[in-house]
C-alpha cells in the first residue's frame, strides 16, 4: 500500500520523467532542522575485529558506503547540521548474558556475551565516521522502537532525516518507515546504504520510494553545500 502523500503517475506532466515536487520531496533543506542519520555503522557490523566478522556474517558490500557517508558527515558538520547515529545494542541480562530476540538468535547464532554490549567496541560507531553529535541506542530493526530517538529529534528541532547505513532492508528501511509514521520528512541515500544482496537493496529502495525521497550521496552533498552557501 502506498503512502497517502505519495505522488501518483497522473500528477506528472506527459513525457516528464521527473517526479513532481511535493512536501516530502522538498528541493531545499533547512539545515537547522535536518539531521544525517547513520544507521548501525558500528564496529560490530563493519570492523574486521567485530563480532559479525568473527561469525562470518560481514560483507564486502558494506565498505564502499563508508567514504561517501564520511564526506556527507563532514559537510553536515561544516554547515552546522546535526550528525546522529543509531547504535544497535544487546542489553545484558542476568549474568551479563545478552537479551537477544529469538529471530536474531536463530539468524546469528554466533552472538555471545559482550557482543554489542553498552560501551563495548562492537557497539561503537566506526572510527571513520566519528565523532557523531548524538548516538541513540536501539534494540530492534527500527531506531524508533522503544528508544529515545523521537524525543531527541523533537527536542533538537529536527523534522528532516537523511538516512544511510546498514542494512538497507533492515535497520534503514524500518527506521525510515517509522520516521514517516512519526511525521518526519526523509531522504534515503541510495548509494549510502547497503544490503547483503544487490537485488534486495534495489527492491527495498524501490519500495521505499513511495514514502521517501531516494537520492545519491552526491545529490545530497550538493544540496547540503548549496543550502549552506545560502545561509548568511
Amino acid at each position: 500500500m502506498s503512502s497517502p502523500s505519495a505522488s501518483s503517475p497522473s500528477d506528472a506532466s506527459p513525457g516528464d520523467s521527473t517526479p513532481p515536487v511535493t512536501a516530502r520531496h522538498a528541493p531545499v533543506l533547512d539545515l537547522s532542522r535536518c539531521a544525517l542519520l547513520l544507521c548501525d555503522m558500528q564496529n560490530g557490523f563493519l570492523h574486521p575485529d567485530g563480532c559479525y566478522a568473527r561469525g562470518g556474517a560481514s560483507s564486502p558490500r558494506f565498505a564502499p558506503i563508508i567514504p561517501r557517508l564520511r564526506e556527507l558527515a563532514l559537510a553536515m558538520r561544516d554547515a552546522g547540521g546535526l550528525v546522529m547515529a543509531t547504535q544497535f545494542t544487546l542489553v545484558p541480562g542476568r549474568g551479563g548474558e545478552p537479551l537477544i530476540a529469538d529471530h536474531l538468535k536463530s539468524l546469528r547464532p554466533f552472538l555471545r556475551k559482550g557482543d554489542f554490549a553498552p560501551g563495548s567496541f562492537d557497539q561503537q560507531v566506526i572510527e571513520a565516521l566519528q565523532p557523531v553529535d548524538i548516538g541513540v541506542e536501539k534494540v530492534g530493526y527500527s531506531a524508533f522502537y522503544m528508544s529515545r530517538l523521537d524525543y531527541v529529534l523533537r527536542k533538537c528541532g529536527i523534522d528532516t532525516l537523511i538516512a544511510g547505513g546498514v542494512v538497507t532492508n533492515g535497520g534503514v528501511a524500518s527506521t525510515v518507515r517509522d520516521a514517516h509514521t512519526h511525521g518526519y520528512h526523509t531522504l534515503v541515500l541510495g548509494d549510502g546504504c547497503a544490503a547483503y544482496r544487490e537485488e534486495v537493496h534495489a527492491a527495498t529502495l524501490a519500495d521505499l520510494g513511495y514514502l521517501t525521497e531516494v537520492v545519491s550521496c552526491a545529490q545530497a552533498l550538493d544540496r547540503i553545500r548549496t543550502q549552506a552557501r545560502r545561509v548568511p
